[in-house]
């Protein structure tokens, strides 16, 4: 579970009703059944007539997703993988890897070592490898833009909220009383609308994008150490290679294997 997003969720809530409570505002006005309806249903309407059934039916993996705090293998370790695989297969042929496959347990590595085993040409490998990057990156696009559109009704729906109830509000003009308490609830639309679109909404789709950055560029750093394989590069042209395309904050393994294994 990624407890992170939880209580980023839940700061910005707080703050919410503590900036509520500073001004001075009744913060029981949040209970705005009305307004929720109007939030949740109508973002939820505005989705599901922007986007084919297959996608909107899927939100409820994305959001798994989401929360799921996947424990990805650290790049730089999967850097010094490619480079033992390396070193097996220059000594004693690409067929010793079969029995290394068997202990690899992300599909998408397995696939291309496979391929090579299996004695493919290197463009072959490169362009099946390629397609199921291109795959998982338009799945990860449509979940991410789910997210933002629903930011981005969310808020106009808002308004809606706002509008309809000044409505209410200006048709019990008679009681001065009720008329101050329903217009101060009649913005509780507003304030909901730019919540789930600000705070919750947007914010959830830069976060898919992210992890599917770090996701993909996993992904091309496997196809490049392959395809690096498959040619017999060697072991540390390998390492040098992969090695730029890890992110700096990711490279400290690789550092203090640089240290223990000096050349």
């Amino acid at each position: 579970m990624d407890f992170f997003l939880i209580i980023g969720i839940v700061v910005g809530l707080c703050s919410v009703v503590v900036g509520m409570i500073v001004k001075g505002a009744n913060v029981a006005v949040l209970m705005n059944p009305a307004a929720a309806i109007i939030i949740l249903v109508g973002t939820m309407a505005a989705v599901m007539n922007s986007f084919p059934q297959k996608e909107f039916l899927n939100i409820p993996k994305i959001i798994g997703v989401l929360f799921k705090n996947k424990a990805n293998e650290d790049p730089s370790t999967l850097v010094l993988k490619f480079v033992d695989m390396a070193q097996k297969a220059r000594k004693d042929g690409l067929l010793s890897l079969e029995q290394e496959i068997q202990t690899i347990e992300d599909p998408f590595i397995k696939k291309g070592l496979s391929m090579v085993i299996d004695g493919l040409e290197g463009e072959s490998i490169r362009e099946v490898l390629n397609h199921e990057i291109d795959a998982m990156e338009d799945r990860h696009r449509a979940g991410a833009t789910v997210f933002t559109s629903a930011g981005s009704y969310a808020p106009t729906l808002g308004v809606l909220g706002a509008v309809i109830g000044l409505i209410g509000a200006l048709g019990n003009l008679n009681d001065v009383e009720k008329l101050g308490h329903m217009i101060a609830a009649a913005f509780v639309a507003t304030l909901y609308g730019i919540f789930v679109g600000y705070v919750i909404c947007h914010p959830v789709a830069t976060r898919l994008k992210r992890k599917s950055h770090e996701e993909l560029s996993k992904m091309r750093m496997v196809v490049e150490g392959v395809l690096s394989i498959q040619i017999g590069e060697n072991p540390q042209s390998i390492k040098m290679k992969l090695s730029g395309l890890v992110e700096p904050k990711h490279r400290g393994k690789l550092l203090e294997n640089a240290k223990e294994n000096p050349q």
